[in-house]
């Protein structure tokens, strides 16, 4: 996951990073490969603090993905930070860095884990790799599946989101990418 993760930060990072004045030219690179790197440790931060609800959250769509989401907010202090610490960025050019790329990184991020038809980042695939261990994977794809049943996507009514309610959505209602849909609230 870490390299696309990587690939995202190279394809938003024009303009935060390499046309901005503030990063010196020599420090381009690096500053991408810390974005990536940041995002990458904040989201097993707030993984290993117990943040499922916020990661599912993120995932489900049920809260913005702008400078008002508390995991924007805490991914996008954290490489402020890092980027003023490493590279001796001002706070101002550091934040304007952060701030700029965090919502767009994680807007993309987000949006082709939801596409069907988009292989590069799969929801699994990204809570396995940020939780570390089986049973906080276990408890963010929990949380997931709550929402799922909290929005009525629990077809056979036994309580939790599983391959059951699949195969029924599936069969009855636009296939797996109409389940999908319904999971992640697109239409």
């Amino acid at each position: 996951m870490f390299e696309q993760l990587t690939q995202l930060v190279q394809q938003y990072g024009g303009d935060s990073v390499v046309n901005n004045t503030a990063v010196p030219n020599e420090h381009n690179e690096a500053v991408i490969n810390e974005t990536s790197s940041s995002i990458f440790e904040s989201l097993k931060k707030i993984a290993s603090e117990g943040g499922g609800e916020q990661l599912a959250g993120l995932f489900h769509g049920n809260s913005p993905i702008d400078s008002s989401n508390p995991v924007v907010q805490q991914i996008t202090q954290q490489l402020s930070g890092n980027l003023g610490e490493k590279f001796g960025l001002s706070s101002t050019a550091s934040s304007g860095v952060a701030s700029s790329l965090i919502p767009q990184i994680l807007g993309s991020l987000v949006n082709k884990a939801k596409d069907p038809n988009d292989s590069s980042f799969q929801i699994s695939d990204i809570i396995n790799s940020i939780s570390g261990n089986s049973t906080q994977a276990s408890g963010i794809m929990d949380t997931i599946s709550k929402y799922g049943v909290q929005f009525g996507l629990d077809q056979n009514n036994d309580g939790k989101l599983d391959v059951a309610d699949v195969l029924v959505v599936t069969k009855s209602k636009g296939g797996i990418a109409g389940f999908i849909g319904k999971l992640f609230g697109s239409k």
